[in-house]
């Protein structure tokens, strides 16, 4: 599957070891992860050779081409704030990880849309529990959505991730 992650650049690198074990647990499952540079310590260095032009086009391309997006939202960050709704505008799945504890905007909590989800972890092998439940759950079967993310006009659907 190929996966868009999302984690701070620019706002804060402090949860970066999470944002490594994360895409190295993905990419060790089979996983494309678009976005593995998120987790790579110079990653700030490494993007200057591009325009925020062919930055936004790069990005905006891997959200198109990917099957859904994880973010580790501990850390608020306005570039991964943009990134969640470009996700959701076009369909994609989205899974916001965030540390116990951590005092996460209402927005992302609120939001109760279809195909979003957001849970709070304490340690990695939750996160690691929340991210297969989501697999399972959006891709029941390999390469294939679940209709439930994409509704029919006929009805509504319910997110059994969404907290009651």
């Amino acid at each position: 599957m190929k996966i868009y992650f999302g984690g701070s650049i620019t706002g804060g690198r402090q949860y970066l070891e999470t944002y490594q074990k994360i895409v190295f647990y993905l990419k060790s499952a089979g996983h494309q992860v678009l976005t593995e540079h998120v987790a790579h310590p110079d990653v700030l260095e490494l993007e200057k050779k591009f325009t925020p032009e062919q930055i936004y086009t790069r990005d905006s391309q891997w959200l198109h081409q990917c099957d859904c997006m994880i973010a580790e939202v501990s850390n608020p960050s306005l570039g991964v704030g943009y990134e969640i709704c470009y996700a959701l505008r076009i369909n994609k799945p989205v899974l916001c990880l965030y540390r116990k504890g951590i005092f996460l905007t209402r927005l992302l909590i609120g939001n109760t849309s279809t195909g979003f989800l957001v849970k709070e972890y304490e340690t990695d092998s939750q996160w690691k529990e929340i991210i297969e439940s989501f697999f399972h759950y959006f891709f029941p079967l390999q390469g294939e959505k679940n209709s439930v993310l994409f509704p029919s006009e006929e009805g509504q659907t319910i997110n059994p991730f969404q907290e009651a």
